[in-house]
């Protein structure tokens, strides 16, 4: 797998096309024999906007045209709060999955606030948003009222599969500005969602924090090795 775009590629707001750059990912894992592609896109003020979610469906829909169901992985990596209900101007996430959700594997949430630190008309926010996602309650159950409806399974009743929801969690606090829960405590919370049906796992950044004890300890209470 490749991880394409990421914090500091803002492909909608710089004016990329949709088609042409799916068109360069693709022949790229195509060429180098990969298993698939990470859409990691952070393109915030787009997303602020309304343009990001016809991008992503677009380029979604080509990078799937180039690379087959059942010959190739696409994944995504969108920040938990874009799919928060009736605060995106065009949807955020919940469009996208609409759009061209049964041609994404699976999403790996990035179970964080971080966005909050980019969206300087919403200052408030900035302080709010070091507690998001930090108890078992807050990522599973009931998300804060800075971000509604953004928790695990809050997704999963606005229309996307449980099975498609990945936690994505940062293994320490220098890995993202917010969102840190301790691996021990994150075990429990695995735990409690796999116990009302959830099974999609979990997804960690970054090395060398996001290590073989990390693993072990999250998946020490659900499923042991």
């Amino acid at each position: 797998m490749v991880s394409a775009f990421g914090s500091t590629d803002v492909p909608t707001s710089t004016g990329a096309d949709p088609t042409s750059t799916a068109n360069t990912f693709a022949a790229w894992v195509v060429e180098y024999d990969l298993d698939g592609i990470d859409v990691d896109y952070e393109d915030f003020d787009a997303m602020d906007a309304g343009t990001a979610e016809a991008w992503l469906v677009t380029f979604t829909t080509q990078l799937r045209n180039q690379l087959p169901a059942g010959q190739y992985i696409i994944t995504h990596a969108p920040v938990a709060p874009w799919f928060s209900p009736n605060i995106w101007t065009n949807g955020g996430y919940l469009t996208v999955n609409s759009e061209v959700g049964s041609l994404i594997d699976w999403y790996n949430v990035q179970v964080s606030s971080q966005i909050a630190l980019c969206l300087a008309t919403k200052l408030l926010e900035i302080a709010e948003g070091t507690s998001e996602y930090t108890t078992c309650s807050g990522l599973l159950t009931s998300s804060s009222s800075t971000w509604p409806e953004s928790a695990l399974f809050q997704i999963s009743a606005s229309g996307v599969t449980l099975d498609k929801l990945v936690i994505g969690k940062p293994a320490n606090t220098g890995d993202a500005s917010t969102g840190y829960i301790s691996s021990s405590t994150l075990a429990g919370c695995v735990e409690q969602a796999k116990n009302q049906g959830w099974d999609a796992g979990v997804m960690v950044w970054e090395y060398p924090d996001a290590a073989t004890s990390w693993i072990t300890t999250v998946r020490s209470e659900s499923w042991p090795v």
